[in-house]
């Protein structure tokens, strides 16, 4: 076995081995409990039995709220780096999904927008992967993170400044990153094409970003961590590992490099957009209803497990390949095992939200989490399935692959970090969103554009595996079968493309046409 194969494993066994010796350390502390009043520690006094909807309904710029003087004093220091976050994420949110909307299109009319070579569809598919993954999602996580630790560790924001530093370098590499991929200058791997020189600046910036989380978390003010805190400390853990193992340059090369890419692009998935999407589902979903989620002593067995069986899912995308057989078989029981920690995670989150459905009515940021939490279990109960062997020999190479990678990168995250934006937004600003009708179109036009998405690739993707399987049949009619699917893909990208631009109208009018609340600005809690 390479020594390059070798050393990546190895360094996936210390990472588990880490998560193990931290498990340890929590169980020690008395951080891992079975005690229900832990997962009371989020919210202030009064704050249970009542609907938190400020700043997305018409007349909430006259609605007093609880008051906590407390997380006042901590979000107006959370607030700026928040909002900027916030903001360019959604620059990078509109122009990848522009990009997308290309690429997509260009799958069922080929001739079109190719006069040049950065129009072409390997770029503006490239172009829309990196612009969405570390322009939209990670920024946006970042400020979720950002917002969140501070109040469940009951401090203020360490170093704000630094993190403000962190979003200009980290925009900065984003918008280099562009270009180089637009001009074709690339490091040639999926979710790893911006250069090695740029990913240098990246590495710069979320230092910028974890220094101050770390300080924070050790300036805590509470004993307890709460399950959010876990999975946000962690996933700033994992991804320096990951993105440095990855974007060594010159070390790996041939099915070494294969096997690499893959580790680093399901781990991004797992170990990063993850657990940022779950730990702020877990705030905000009992925060915004005001009761606590269902069981807290289950919500760790999520979080445990998925640190301890996550890190090698991602070689089951190499099934049939040149890999050696003990490692993909290692993945697909990862991949397997999975389902015990995502069971954790729907049992209290969905159970939360099904004892309290009223609450789906009045608050639209409670219907963005709670629909991308419940894609989460999907994405993961399919992910799991398709690493199972039989499976993967019909969907490998095909669009069912894709449906499912936007299952989860999109329907769950992305999902997710609407309704948080929705939800931070009218508290760091002070403001109530002006047209609240455009927040409903809003979840409506992603969620339609998205079952059109995704169900048409899964059907189309899985007649595209069986007609490759059918050695009677030429392969051109796997591809020609396969264009009113895409057609259908493009329809749903449109759909999804203009919600987004609607997301980015609210923001735009809650910045500039909102009223302020009766309240100052910063302290709504």
């Amino acid at each position: 076995m390479p020594i390059t194969l070798g050393l990546m494993l190895a360094l996936s066994f210390v990472v588990s081995l880490a998560a193990l010796a931290f498990l340890i350390w929590a169980i020690s502390n008395r951080q891992i409990t079975v005690d229900q009043g832990d997962a009371e520690t989020i919210f202030a006094d009064g704050e249970q039995g009542r609907i938190d909807n400020q700043g997305t309904e018409a007349g909430d710029a006259e609605r007093r709220h609880v008051f906590d003087p407390v997380a006042a004093g901590i979000d107006a220091v959370s607030a700026r780096p928040v909002i900027i976050l916030l903001g360019t994420a959604t620059v990078w949110l509109v122009l990848g999904s522009i990009f997308g909307l290309v690429a997509s299109m260009k799958l069922h009319l080929p001739d079109w927008l190719n006069q040049s070579a950065p129009l072409t569809f390997g770029r503006m598919r490239t172009l829309h992967l990196n612009l969405v993954i570390y322009g939209w999602l990670s920024l946006s996580g970042l400020a979720s993170v950002m917002w969140i630790i501070p109040r469940i560790f009951h401090v203020p924001l360490k170093s704000p400044r630094l993190v403000l530093i962190g979003a200009v370098l980290w925009n900065i590499a984003v918008a280099l990153g562009g270009l180089a991929i637009a001009s074709g200058w690339t490091d040639g791997e999926e979710w790893l094409e911006i250069p090695w020189q740029i990913d240098m600046l990246l590495a710069a910036a979320g230092a910028c970003f974890i220094a101050p989380l770390v300080r924070t978390a050790r300036a805590r003010d509470v004993h307890h961590i709460y399950v959010s805190g876990w999975y946000f400390l962690a996933a700033i853990l994992w991804f320096p590992v990951l993105f440095i193992v990855a974007n060594i340059p010159g070390l790996y090369s041939g099915v070494e490099e294969a096997t690499v890419n893959w580790w680093f692009a399901h781990n991004v998935l797992g170990l990063w957009l993850t657990p940022l999407g779950v730990g702020t589902a877990y705030y905000l979903i009992p925060k915004i209803i005001g009761r606590p989620i269902y069981s807290y002593a289950v919500s760790l067995l999520g979080f445990w497990g998925l640190a301890l069986f996550y890190s090698q899912v991602g070689i089951h995308h190499l099934i049939g390949g040149p890999v050696p057989t003990w490692v993909v078989t290692l993945s697909v029981v990862h991949s397997v095992m999975m389902f015990l920690p995502v069971i954790a995670v729907a049992i209290n989150q969905h159970v939360t939200v099904a004892q309290n459905l009223w609450a789906l009515k009045e608050s639209v940021p409670l219907r963005f989490i709670s629909f991308g939490a419940l894609m989460y279990t999907m994405a993961s109960f399919q992910g799991s399935i398709e690493a199972l062997r039989s499976v993967n020999s019909i969907t490998h190479f095909t669009h069912y692959t894709v449906a499912h990678a936007h299952l989860g990168a999109y329907a769950f995250v992305s999902i997710v970090m609407f309704g948080a934006a929705y939800y931070i937004l009218p508290r760091a600003t002070g403001r109530a969103f002006p047209w609240p009708g455009l927040l409903k179109a809003h979840f409506w036009l992603v969620t339609i554009g998205f079952a059109v998405y995704f169900f048409s690739l899964t059907i189309g993707g899985v007649l595209q595996g069986l007609a490759m399987l059918d050695a009677t049949r030429p392969f051109s009619e796997s591809v020609e079968l396969m264009k009113p699917y895409l057609e259908a893909r493009s329809i749903g990208g449109s759909l999804m493309t203009l919600g987004h631009l609607v997301f980015a109208v609210n923001l735009l009018g809650l910045a500039f046409y909102a009223p302020r609340h009766t309240q100052a600005p910063v302290a709504a809690e």
